[in-house]
């Protein structure tokens, strides 16, 4: 049987552990081999913590932001995990980055993509990514991209949670059960040393969908007991045998 694939595509060096670190752990333990794209190190607007130490440059922020990304990566069982190091605040990305994140795409055949919500006016990297994610999956597809080279097909791309959804137009309507892999996602959290100030909040964050995964799964009827989960939203129908 074909390995399965996932592909992640993250603005900066931590948005794939706060926002979808479980579902890349319980993908893993199902047998998928997850890649991780970071667009940025999140260095300039993202690291304020390592900024107020003494001494502190530009090199020394993204080391110790590459480090702790890869410390995260290594406990949620990430497969492979790249820096594109294309800067942030604002996050840029020239033809050169997005076709090399075209390669990505076509070499790791992913059966889905995870990215950012299509807005946030808090954070423009975000929307940024996913916009670059959606075009370079759309050269993907085209036949006349590097003619001989295998095409992707049609992954789906989940949304993954922004920092404050109400402001950000994202609309769940997929809620993952990560309550197995918990201890992983926390793990990962823990590395992500430059921003101590999101972990209880992502905690939170956990804790609240795993309510809502057992309030719609059948409740107090009969739902799943759910302690901690993940939303997302689709961007493409999903086409399923049941619901």
């Amino acid at each position: 049987m074909a390995e399965r694939t996932a592909l992640v595509v993250s603005a900066h060096s931590a948005d794939f552990v706060w926002r979808c670190g479980g579902a890349i752990a319980l993908h893993g333990k199902k047998g998928y081999a997850v890649t991780v794209v970071c667009l940025s190190f999140g260095e300039r607007g993202e690291s304020a913590k390592l900024w107020k130490q003494a001494g502190m440059n530009l090199d020394k922020v993204k080391a110790a932001r590459r480090i702790e990304a890869e410390n995260a990566a290594s406990a949620l069982g990430v497969h492979d995990v790249q820096f594109f190091d294309c800067g942030d605040y604002p996050l840029e990305l020239d033809r050169e980055a997005r076709f090399r994140l075209v390669d990505v795409i076509r070499k790791v055949q992913p059966a889905f993509m995870l990215s950012h919500s299509l807005d946030d006016p808090y954070n423009t990297d975000h929307p940024y990514a996913t916009r670059v994610a959606l075009e370079c999956r759309m050269v993907a597809q085209a036949w006349g991209h590097n003619p001989g080279e295998k095409v992707l097909g049609a992954p789906q791309l989940y949304l993954f949670e922004p920092h404050q959804t109400e402001q950000c137009g994202w609309k769940p309507d997929t809620i993952l059960d990560i309550t197995e892999v918990w201890d992983q996602k926390l793990a990962a959290i823990r590395c992500m040393e430059g921003q101590q100030h999101l972990w209880d909040y992502y905690t939170n964050v956990a804790e609240n969908r795993g309510n809502h995964f057992r309030r719609n799964s059948g409740g107090q009827a009969g739902g799943r007991d759910a302690r901690y989960a993940e939303a997302f939203q689709s961007i493409f129908p999903r086409t399923v045998d049941e619901l």
